[in-house]
């Protein structure tokens, strides 16, 4: 049995929360902030980045600028209702300004759980890859495709890669972590 896609779902897994620690706010501004806010315009929900370019012009500002004007109020409208965010954005007509404030200490709190729950719903993930694998490798066993001893060779051989892989997201998370709790 090949363990290569279970392997790379892994590593899908952990590349996934990767990109999910980017939307933490941390103390600095910067574009990603805003990429899971979705905006109802043209009759259906669409993340803010198919719709606007988004920049950090500042360390604490970002400034986001709409393809089509006419888009501008709901966007403004769906950054401000995003309460995760906690973001004021202001307009002038062509641009959205959103100020970015600094994090209080118990806001900071709210974001390491936040990540906390991250973390956890990666860890998840992976079990359930290791948990597919595991049982294809009995199926074979069963079909007497492998044998025993193969078996065991994967099981140990998933273990390994699911240890490596929660060794990858406890460094993330920490360093995330300091990131977030560092005034």
């Amino acid at each position: 049995m090949d363990t290569q896609p279970y392997q790379q779902r892994m590593a899908q897994a952990v590349t996934h929360f990767e990109e999910e620690l980017k939307k933490l706010r941390t103390g600095r501004a910067h574009a990603s902030m805003l990429e899971g806010v979705q905006v109802a315009v043209y009759g259906s929900r669409m993340p803010l980045p198919h719709l606007a370019n988004i920049v950090a012009v500042e360390a604490q500002l970002l400034q986001v600028t709409p393809f089509d004007p006419s888009n501008l109020q709901a966007i403004v409208g769906a950054i401000r209702d995003d309460q995760t965010l906690g973001f004021n954005p202001s307009d002038d007509g062509r641009v959205v300004r959103v100020p970015v404030p600094m994090l209080t200490t118990e806001r900071r709190q709210q974001i390491v759980k936040q990540l906390g729950e991250k973390v956890e719903d990666a860890r998840v993930t992976l079990r359930g890859v290791r948990h597919d694998a595991l049982n294809e490798a009995k199926q074979l066993e069963k079909d007497k495709q492998i044998s025993q001893d193969d078996a065991k060779r994967i099981e140990k051989a998933m273990d390994d890669e699911l240890a490596k892989a929660q060794t990858r997201l406890d460094e993330l998370a920490k360093a995330k972590e300091t990131d977030i709790l560092t005034v």
